[in-house]
């Protein structure tokens, strides 16, 4: 058996078909005549845009628009006139297209993958792609085409990227195997989009697994069942009935208020990253947005943006969200998401360094006209603000300070705003969990970041192998501190979320029920699970649970317990 991450649930039972990607290996060599190197670069550029066009109506036609936009947005980066102008400025230097492209593709991806966020990281995934694209045509080098694979194929390759998913045929493929991709990756939501189980990260697979062998892709549990029996290829396909049709009754979700099963309401909310992402809650059926990551709005530029761009984006999302809530992360950038027309400067521990709110209040203009804009979108819909990284009463009144400013500067403009917007805090520090009762007197809602709360609390880095043990949201501090969170909020009023990726886990429901969570945030793929989990749980079962857990002195006691339970 091979382990690795569940991505897409559901049971797949087939052949392997190896894709392993082409050697684009190149000889960096000086350009006399680079007039003739830029046409032979520009035609590469239309011929990869041509080819993506095609990909993307295919994967359209396949899965649907929201899909089909990963692939177009392949061409508004490529089109970017900062990449596109320095891969220019390098051919111009006398440098081959090839090496003009690798370098600065390399340099984007790079600068994605410091950020350490999910969402982020998939930007790299997507350079990645345009480079691997460009240099095969640069090259001459044709991939294997995905589309002549027969009926009952487990595909198994390095990497799903965007393109690649442009040639699966998904009567065909039963099942998909990467050695590299997360939950939240676009091999993932591809995958998840085509509704095929998919396994990521499973070390190892194109040399471990031959072509044409017999494997059961598990993508509810994240595992690969190699040489399988008689025996299990039987369990494996009822099993795999019984997941098709728990999928069928998650549809009497749709439309459905989310409550517990004595009848208390919650709000389910979507994690976006850009107002395109609103679309996709609104397919989920979202009733919101509880944490709009303003980032992206930053990135693939050489330039702050305008007050104005902001404000589009902002607005366009409200729009789309159709009066639903918003909520606004203000921008959490420095230390580890480096920007490089910021000038950041390189910090030993970033996570522990100049970044987000702090970052922010150092640098007014900019943190104003975010929240100018903001304040704008705000009288198109139900928009909040709220701050990131809080861990001192100061830095909350210092934001709530600014905000004030840029009202006065909108009502002297006769420029429209919500003059109640709520001002809201990310709990995302130990720091905020111990005076959460001090910034509950001031803030107007709470949201619980579990990712950085988790990693903060057990000073543990989710990306170090060797202290990956003590990263878990079921950790009894990290329990205890989300408790102290709610309760406080509650104690003073004000709504309570999650935002963080424990929001859709099934054992954290019942202790969120218990504690007095009021809002989950979660992906839009999650909604109609989550909303069906809750509905599982009365309050007075969730709190039976909660009771014994909290006695509880280990994680690995409390994970066994509620694996009983869910």
């Amino acid at each position: 058996m091979l382990k690795g991450i569940g991505a897409s649930d559901g049971i797949g039972i087939g052949r392997v078909m190896l894709v392993v990607e082409q050697s684009l290996e190149y000889v960096p060599k000086e350009i006399a005549d680079t007039d003739a190197e830029l046409a032979r670069y520009q035609s590469a550029v239309e011929a990869f845009c041509a080819e993506t066009v095609e990909q993307a109506e295919a994967i359209r036609k396949s899965t649907g628009d929201k899909e089909a936009e990963i692939l177009e947005g392949h061409i508004a980066i490529i089109k970017d006139p900062f990449m596109n102008g320095e891969i220019e400025n390098l051919i111009k230097a006398h440098q081959c297209a090839e090496k003009a492209v690798d370098q600065i593709c390399q340099m984007f991806i790079d600068m994605f993958n410091a950020t350490g966020d999910e969402l982020t990281m998939q930007r790299a995934t997507d350079v990645k792609d345009i480079r691997d694209g460009l240099l095969s045509i640069l090259l001459g080098v044709q991939n294997v085409k995905i589309s002549d694979a027969p009926a009952g194929t487990v595909l198994v390759t390095g990497e799903l990227t965007p393109s690649m998913t442009a040639g699966i045929n998904k009567d065909n493929i039963v099942g998909i195997i990467t050695e590299t991709g997360s939950q939240t990756s676009h091999s993932a939501i591809l995958a998840r989009a085509l509704e095929i189980p998919a396994v990521l990260s499973v070390a190892g697979a194109t040399t471990c697994l031959s072509s044409d062998e017999q494997v059961i892709v598990d993508g509810n549990k994240g595992e690969v069942i190699t040489a399988p029996t008689p025996e299990q290829i039987e369990e494996y396909a009822s099993k795999r009935e019984a997941f098709l049709r728990e999928r069928r009754e998650l549809e009497n979700f749709r439309g459905r208020e989310t409550a517990s099963a004595d009848g208390i309401k919650y709000e389910l909310f979507c994690n976006i990253g850009t107002p395109k992402d609103a679309t996709k809650a609104m397919a989920a059926d979202g009733e919101g947005v509880g944490l709009f990551r303003t980032e992206f709005l930053f990135m693939d530029r050489n330039s702050l943006p305008t007050e104005d761009e902001q404000f589009e984006a902002y607005k366009q999302a409200s729009i789309i969200m159709k009066g639903k809530p918003v909520i606004i992360r203000t921008l959490d950038i420095g230390g580890d998401k480096d920007i490089p027309y910021l000038g950041l400067a390189k910090e030993e521990n970033p996570f522990m360094g100049f970044r987000a709110i702090r970052y922010c209040l150092k640098n007014r203009e900019m943190f104003k006209s975010q929240i100018k804009a903001i304040l704008r979108a705000s009288a198109f819909g139900d928009i909040r603000i709220m701050f990131p990284l809080i861990t001192a009463v100061e830095e909350l009144r210092m934001g709530k300070e600014l905000v004030e400013e840029a009202k006065a500067d909108l009502k002297a403009s006769d420029i429209a705003y919500d003059e109640n917007i709520k001002v809201g805090v990310m709990t995302e520090t130990a720091a905020s969990g111990v005076i959460a009762d001090l910034l509950a007197e001031e803030a107007d809602f709470f949201s619980i970041g579990t990712n950085d709360l988790t990693g903060y609390t057990m000073a543990a880095d989710r990306g170090n192998g060797d202290v990956s043990y003590l990263y878990s949201p079921l950790q009894p501090s990290v329990l205890r501190m989300i408790r102290r969170i709610i309760k406080c909020g509650r104690e003073k009023g004000i709504d309570v979320g999650m935002c963080g990726e424990a929001a859709a886990s099934p054992m954290m429901i019942p202790l969120l029920i218990s504690f007095g969570l009021t809002e989950f945030s979660v992906s839009a793929p999650s909604v109609l699970k989550v909303r069906k989990n809750i509905s599982k749980w009365t309050k007075e079962e969730a709190d039976a649970i909660a009771e014994k857990v909290m006695a509880m002195t280990t994680e690995a006691e409390i994970t066994a317990y509620l694996e009983t339970i869910v």
